[in-house]
């Protein structure tokens, strides 16, 4: 099968859809979003590339791990060693992983040890609603934000009591149970979830010196949101995520390999509107992870904190924003000097937006003050023109940068002079809505510069203790470049009952200095789906589709092409009851996403569901 060929035809199938398509109102045009400049705003405003998850479509998913959820959207590749629980990297825009910037109710989730989220340890259990934003934000964000944002919220109390209890089973011993309350009563509201989840998992790597054993994990996730209106149009806001999980890995030798994860976002925030003009933010957070491996003795830990405070002004279709921002990072791990290792960055940024009919305009430039290296600006402009109701272009460009981890900068692989990675990004799209009709082209170019690489060659680290040779040790070094260019074409429609939804990114991630593929990210992929109702049943299908991949750089070893249907059924028992069905890769395709690493062959997850 031509990968090429099965993904025009997919697309051409989509558009096909997306032309039949009747004019009628779409929920998703009153839909606010505040990932895109950290204030609420129409989905229909934005400029920016936008997608959204909310609870129902995680719900009717039946994935098993966010990183399955986020695949199925345009721009976004997942890459896992093995099963759920494993190691795991996400892409956007074939970017890396550590320059999506995470955050958790606002609380930004990063380690300063390997760089980037642990993706495989935010529970899925926990949350409510996912805002994507695909490309650089550093403007409004500050460091990290080269590829994109992704902002994770939890459950959320409306003021309706709710409980709910879920529980599920599946092969690979795969068991789960989640329980959830939430309601509010006069100035309050709240919400309380539960989860645990366990599989005995599969063997993730079948060669000679590796364990045979089955890599399974177990994880442990709350999260809690407590609000109060206690004056009119202020609101004060408490939250809460943990997550415990335990997880195999094979490594040479039969030991019992296990990576111990712990993360945790807890956040204050006071919001208050002193006026139909004026609203005022102010926040206050912390996040931790926590990273051990058993039985080899490495244990690592980061400490974020956040200070925020924003103000918003709005006259008609203006909004002027000014904020400012502290920054504290910590790193406690055994390779740094000293141990406790931490720098701060205080940030001032200032956004205007102008949401006409016809023109609109947001722009953004910030300055980051880095304790350690000092300053940083960044900006980005965006600009839209409405050819009709239903048709916007729009042109955007960016500057942006991500801060050299401590472990980079201070471990014995290290060097105290490294400078920021930093990037230019342009691109250009043009986006169709009427009715449940949506379609997206959006074309990108993003150069990173001073891209940090591990780097062996003749001479010594500056933090090596003793100086140890490049050639045998290696070091952090500012000598790489990366190009992400590409296209990326999306779709929506509904046609005879069917909902269709459809996205094909042809792309071109490479290093910019050999020229090679990076590491792990197809030039073409794509997913078209669709779900529908019959009789009492919802039914979805999903078909996930990738071209061939290098496993490292320089391009050498070939991850075959591949693609995975997974299916869906939902149906309620009982007014209180309701099952849900799922077989992921229904077809039992075998396939690579990382070399020497088995994906999960055919998968039946079946769950019960009470929300009376």
């Amino acid at each position: 099968m031509r990968c090429s060929a099965l993904l025009l035809a997919l697309w051409a199938s989509s558009a096909q859809a997306q032309a039949q398509a009747q004019a009628e109102s779409s929920r998703t045009l009153k839909e606010v979003v505040v990932t895109a400049t950290r204030v609420e705003q129409p989905l229909a405003d934005l400029l920016a590339d936008v997608s959204i998850i909310d609870r129902d479509a995680i719900e009717r998913s039946g994935a098993a791990s966010l990183p399955d959820v986020l695949r199925g959207l345009p721009g976004v590749e997942m890459v896992r060693n093995g099963g759920a629980g494993a190691s795991t990297s996400v892409y956007l825009r074939g970017a890396e992983s550590r320059f999506t910037a995470v955050y958790v109710n606002g609380v930004r989730m990063d380690s300063q040890a390997t760089g980037g989220v642990s993706w495989e340890a935010i529970p899925l259990a926990q949350i409510e609603r996912v805002e994507v934003l695909r490309g650089p934000a550093a403007a409004v964000y500050g460091s990290d934000a080269l590829g994109g944002v992704i902002q994770i919220f939890t459950r959320k109390g409306d003021g309706v009591f709710s409980p709910s209890v879920s529980l599920g089973v599946g092969n690979y011993g795969t068991s789960k149970l989640d329980v959830a309350l939430s309601g509010g009563e006069g100035h309050w509201d709240y919400a309380l979830a539960l989860g645990t989840e366990s599989s005995k998992g599969f063997n993730a790597r079948v060669q000679a010196g590796q364990n045979p054993d089955d890599d399974g994990y177990k994880s442990d996730s709350a999260s809690l949101r407590l609000g109060a209106a206690l004056v009119a149009g202020h609101r004060l806001e408490a939250s809460f995520l943990g997550n415990d999980q335990n997880s195999q890995y094979d490594s040479t030798g039969v030991a019992d390999n296990r990576n111990l994860r712990q993360v945790q976002a807890t956040g204050l925030s006071w919001s208050g509107a002193w006026s139909d003009a004026y609203r005022t933010t102010v926040s206050v957070n912390e996040s931790v992870e926590r990273y051990e491996t058993l039985p080899s003795p490495y244990v690592t830990k980061t400490l974020l904190r956040g200070y925020l405070l924003q103000n918003e002004w709005r006259a008609g279709t203006h909004l002027l924003t000014a904020t400012l921002e502290r920054r504290e990072d910590l790193l406690n791990n055994a390779s740094t000097t000293p141990r406790d290792t931490s720098r701060f960055q205080n940030a001032l940024a200032l956004g205007y937006g102008l949401a006409g009919e016809v023109h609109s305009v947001q722009a953004n430039i910030r300055r980051d003050q880095d304790s350690e290296f000092g300053q940083q600006a960044t900006g980005s402009l965006a600009y839209g023109y409405a050819i009709t109701p239903q048709w916007r272009a729009t042109l955007a460009s960016s500057t942006a940068f991500r801060a050299p981890t401590l472990y980079q900068r201070f471990s014995v692989y290290g060097t105290a002079d490294l400078q920021p990675e930093t990037s230019r990004n342009q691109e250009l799209a043009l986006r169709y809505r009427q009715g449940p009709a949506q379609f997206a082209a959006t074309v990108y170019f993003n150069e990173v510069s001073n891209l940090i690489s591990y780097t062996a060659r003749t001479g010594s680290c500056i933090n090596n203790r003793p100086p140890v040779a490049l050639s045998s040790r290696g070091c952090y070094l500012n000598t790489a470049r990366a190009r992400y260019r590409g296209v990326t074409l999306s779709a929506q429609s509904m046609v005879a009952d069917v909902h269709w939804h459809a996205s094909l990114d042809l792309q071109d991630p490479r290093d910019g200095v050999t020229g090679d593929l990076l590491a792990r990210r197809a030039t073409h992929h794509a997913v078209l789906g669709g779900s529908t109702r019959w009789g009492v049943w919802s039914m979805g299908a999903q078909a996930l589709l990738s071209s061939a991949r290098y496993d490292k750089v320089p391009n050498a070893t070939v991850l075959p092409a591949y693609a995975v249907l997974n299916v869906s059924a939902t149906r309620p028992l009982s007014p209180q009851w309701s099952v849900l069905v799922r077989v992921d890769n229904a077809t039992d395709a075998s396939y690579q996403l990382a070399e020497t690493y088995a994906a999960a062959g055919r998968t039946l997850y079946v769950g019960l569901k009470w929300a009376p």
